[in-house]
């Protein structure tokens, strides 16, 4: 038996909402036909927002939606996506397909869709392909509130009032696509193009994320720390709000990733084990940031994550289109558990895609929609968000997956909400045993248990045929002890407690 000992007393550190972030890119289908659709389209919108697509992202609460890229960040041109939409420029998506990018879907178009979930807005700007002055006229567009260029531009298109840009990054991965730098380089190009994403309204400062590594690329972490990390009076944080991190889970090499849907019990365990991985880049990257950053100011921003595998057979290899099943819904537990349990310093996460594309939420063909394991996961783990993590722990695990690939069968999180209701999520990666499972608490008394769970076989996914496979339930096999609880948790399955 597993037992996970829980001292809810004792809160660790905040989870910022911001942990559940969302990416949406200009990639494949994720923003055309996935969540933009236009205003003419039969397919049900508001402001060419498709409806049903929103009204589900709204039910998981969205915190922030990171926009235009990725890759395509640093060869987009902010000015091609604005005015009127027959007289925006076309270009060829060169990373992504090889097809047209009509630019119908620019800034304003970003912010109602923002405005529509109810998120946050984190913007990324263009520095391998763009300037300083581009990239400092496109925040006095969005944020200035007066007389400018932009401002006077902004409102002749039809949005006089500014927008509130909550995070704006400079550069997406500029050691690779983002322009092939050198760490240092790229710290000199941070700090100047920086000094010109400026906070117009002191009320509501925008956050500056700087580009960070790619996986275990610690020399990147400490290169660009040492050139951007200059506190002063002026700037506390050196310049600096967040570094990114970047790991996506594959279980093959780059080359030849896998099926997503086909697969053995040893690429499931190299999967989850690979998964897990994320645990020792947070703490390694952190390990480094905490040696200039002691108080953990600066967010560890974990906003490209998620699982890569070979695309569906048919479809467009630069649209990066795969399916999702309980493999998926699994790595998204242990990720997000991990980024609970290290939530004093991974402040910001967006998963790699919202709809369509890689690891996603939704999955669209025409007017169909679906949602996948992995929407199921985020809508279990919600109540975590803007909770606080309290100390916790689990004894009498055992490990699976052989030598090569060892995971432990069980991994949890726990948070204690503002109205003091607790939440519990436990993921087991077992994928032949149940594990009985005995929660001890340090001074409650469980009231109202209210559960639910996500299982099926390793492989089980949502089709438009059958949209309803892998769905969460409710979960009532538990039984409430003095202060604790038991249950048997079965293999494959991910569990949501809340407890009062």
């Amino acid at each position: 038996m597993a037992k996970i000992y829980i001292n809810e007393t004792n809160k660790i550190s905040h989870i910022n909402p911001e942990l559940y972030g969302q990416f949406s890119e200009h990639l494949g289908r994720c923003i055309y036909e996935g969540l933009y659709v236009g205003e003419d389209s039969d397919i049900p919108n508001v402001n060419g927002m498709r409806t049903d697509v929103i009204e589900a992202l709204k039910k998981i609460h969205v915190p922030v939606l990171r926009w235009p890229g990725g890759c395509f960040a640093d060869e987009y041109h902010w000015k091609d996506g604005i005015g009127p939409k027959e007289q925006r420029k076309k270009m060829i998506n060169t990373h992504w397909g090889g097809v047209v990018e009509d630019n119908s879907f620019g800034t304003h178009e970003y912010f109602e869709l923002c405005r529509q979930l109810g998120c946050k807005t984190y913007i990324n700007g263009n520095v391998g392909s763009g300037t300083v002055q581009e990239m400092s006229e496109w925040v006095e567009y969005m944020t200035f509130n007066g007389v400018s260029p932009m401002a006077d531009l902004r409102a002749a298109n039809g949005h006089e009032a500014p927008w509130k840009v909550d995070i704006f990054g400079v550069g997406n991965e500029s050691w690779g696509c983002g322009g092939n730098m050198r760490p240092t380089y790229y710290g000199d190009l941070y700090r100047r193009y920086q000094t010109y994403v400026r906070n117009y309204n002191a009320d509501a400062p925008i956050l500056k994320v700087t580009c960070g590594p790619n996986v275990n690329d610690y020399e990147w972490t400490e290169k660009v720390l040492d050139t951007c990390f200059n506190p002063s009076p002026c700037h506390l944080h050196g310049f600096m709000d967040y570094l990114s991190l970047h790991y996506y889970t594959t279980p093959g090499p780059w080359e030849h990733k896998g099926s997503a849907t086909e697969f053995s019990a040893e690429e499931y365990y190299c999967t989850l084990h690979k998964a897990l991985y994320m645990e020792e880049l947070v703490e390694k990257h952190g390990a480094i940031m905490d040696r200039y950053d002691p108080e953990k100011k600066i967010g560890l921003a974990v906003d490209e994550w998620g699982t890569w595998f070979d695309v569906e057979p048919g479809t467009n290899p630069g649209f990066l289109y795969q399916q999702n099943t309980m493999r998926d819904a699994l790595v998204a537990a242990v990720t997000l558990n991990i980024f609970n349990q290290h939530s004093d310093r991974v402040k910001l996460a967006c998963i790699a895609q919202m709809v369509n594309v890689l690891q996603s939420m939704i999955l669209t063909d025409k007017e169909k929609m679906l949602l996948t394991p992995t929407y199921h996961v985020f809508h279990m783990y919600r109540s975590h968000q803007d909770s606080d993590l309290v100390e916790n722990k689990i004894e009498g695990v055992k490990t699976e997956g052989g030598a090569m690939y060892e995971v432990p069968v069980l991994q949890q999180s726990v948070s204690v909400d503002k109205d003091g209701v607790l939440t519990l999520t436990v993921a087991n990666l077992s994928l032949e045993q149940s594990c009985p499972v005995e929660v001890s608490f340090k001074k409650l008394t469980p009231g109202l248990v209210q559960a639910s769970i996500l299982t099926d076989e390793k492989d089980a996914c949502n089709t438009f045929d059958r949209p309803d496979r892998v769905v969460e339930r409710s979960f009532d096999d538990v039984t409430v002890v003095e202060r604790g609880l038991k249950f048997v948790i079965p293999p494959c399955s991910v569990v949501s407690l809340r407890i009062r």
